[in-house]
């Protein structure tokens, strides 16, 4: 088809019309017929907000996906240029790329008056056929529906009355095409009722030039739905005119949640080879931004975005990468000690409340690995209880007893692999522990269980740890305060 260059041919070649929402309708269908996936590489929407969005495209709706930061609304919308046709036709030269077989503009009108089949037709990618705005309180009617141009008025010499000297917006310049528009309510609502018009009645309006352009768009919006109160609102005849309006969410499960992260963090190949990255530190990633959902220091109405989970793990993998390199170690093992380094992707993610703010957002980050700490503890472990009988087995003691012995236990960042293991092994009752518990584990992920059972041990109140310049200090909880009073 891409061969075809007159509308003569076009004709001739038995192509034939119809609207974008119909367009993504039939390649919809033929995807579920075939049953093959129509959004790829978004985990956890399988069975909610997938089967809504092919539903509203069945029904050939505009849509609204309305949901907290971070839930993938704009890769929705980006992905649903793969349900467009490769290549579509467009008068040559239009600026609101004309359908050769239904042209609305006077440009498109007139050239095929004039040159009838001999018509030039040009062909566009469907990568081409999606615009996206960003609502933003300065956007103005003329950005997107369009504005008279008084230098091609000059240029043509054409007057302010001839409807020629209009210059289009982004909008009509998307005729045919999906148009994104992200936070929608950050959109005035005099922009908004401009919208709400080309939706119903394919009427745009500029200065007083008053055009019937029937334009052919697949309209997606994103809204949060905090936007609705905090800092605008859609206007109610704009919510009207969206067929579907589809709720996002975060994700469900710390499998998900990985699963996300794994796919969207960006490492290098030497990082990949050369850290070693056990299971249990990316649930442990997963399960800080779960507890920073329920955090009682946290906006629960900001939300938490699957941003920060990714840019920690980045973070996490730096951290661990520079101290190899600066010990000009070959390879490495992420370590606890190095979830230090991800606080700076957590405290630009958070939206405090005013209990947070007066903590500060360094300590609500250290809160929710803690927290994070203890909750996945107990799926690997048995319960640290905070008193027990003389006659119950404490499954702890031993370590506790150990430390209760120690005038303190000193894990220092920069330590080599081997003085990291040296110092942890010699916890024998830590060994033994795990050897017990988690008999299992594998010998690369086993110093770095040995230092989460530790940390575990500080959350619990059992033991104490102290943030010294260079590492952590960690005590008995009592015995070293008796230690120095004798």
């Amino acid at each position: 088809m891409k061969d075809i260059t007159t509308l003569g041919a076009l004709k001739a070649s038995n192509w034939t019309s119809r609207s974008i929402k119909e367009e993504l309708r039939e390649h919809l269908i033929e995807k579920l017929q075939k049953k093959e996936p129509t959004f790829t590489g978004i985990h956890g929407y399988e069975n909610t907000v997938i089967p809504e969005l092919e539903r509203a495209i069945l029904s050939r709706h505009n849509i609204n996906l309305l949901g907290l930061r971070g839930q993938a609304k704009t890769r929705l919308a980006r992905q649903m240029v793969n349900l467009l046709d490769e290549w579509m036709p467009i008068v040559a030269g239009s600026e609101i790329n004309d359908d050769p077989l239904q042209p609305i503009s006077r440009y498109a009108t007139e050239l095929i008056a004039e040159k009838g089949d001999e018509t030039p037709i040009e062909w566009i990618h469907r990568s081409e056929r999606f615009a996206e705005k960003l609502a933003t309180p300065d956007v103005t009617v003329a950005d997107i529906v369009g504005d008279v141009d008084p230098i091609k008025a000059a240029n043509l010499k054409l007057s302010y009355a001839d409807d020629r000297v209009i210059h289009y917006g982004m909008i009509p310049r998307a005729n045919r095409s999906i148009f994104v528009i992200n936070e929608l309510p950050d959109l005035q609502a005099r922009i908004q009722v401009a919208l709400f018009n080309i939706l119903q009645e394919g009427d745009i309006q500029i200065r007083g030039f008053k055009l019937r352009l029937p334009l052919d768009m697949q309209f997606v919006f994103t809204a949060n739905p905090e936007d609705y109160t905090n800092r605008g609102s859609i206007v109610t005849p704009l919510k009207d005119r969206i067929g579907s309006q589809i709720l996002t969410h975060y994700p469900e499960d710390v499998a998900t949640a990985r699963a996300i992260t794994e796919q969207e963090a960006r490492l290098d190949e030497r990082q990949k080879n050369k850290v070693h990255v056990p299971d249990l530190v990316k649930d442990l990633l997963e399960e800080i931004s779960f507890s920073a959902r329920d955090s009682e220091f946290i906006d629960e109405k900001s939300g938490i975005s699957a941003r920060m989970s990714i840019t920690a793990f980045e973070n996490l993998m730096s951290t661990a990468e520079r101290r190899m390199l600066i010990r000009a170690e070959t390879e490495t093992t992420i370590r606890f000690g190095d979830l230090m380094g991800i606080i700076p992707a957590i405290t630009g993610k958070v939206e405090l409340v005013y209990e947070g703010e007066q903590e500060g957002a360094a300590f609500v980050a250290k809160e929710l690995i803690g927290d994070a700490t203890k909750n996945l503890f107990l799926t690997y472990f048995p319960k640290i209880e905070k008193l027990t009988k003389e006659t119950d087995e404490d499954p702890y003691e031993e370590v506790l007893s150990w430390f209760f012995e120690q005038s303190g236990f000193v894990l220092e960042d920069d330590l080599s692999e081997k003085e990291y293991k040296e110092k942890l092994d010699s916890i024998t009752p830590l060994t033994d522990l795990i050897k017990k518990y988690q008999p299992d584990t594998e010998a690369a992920d086993f110093y770095f269980v040995k230092e989460f059972v530790l940390w575990a041990l500080v959350e619990f109140k059992k033991l104490s740890k102290y943030e010294l310049s260079n590492g952590m200090r960690f005590n008995d909880l009592y015995g070293s305060y008796i230690s120095g009073l004798s």
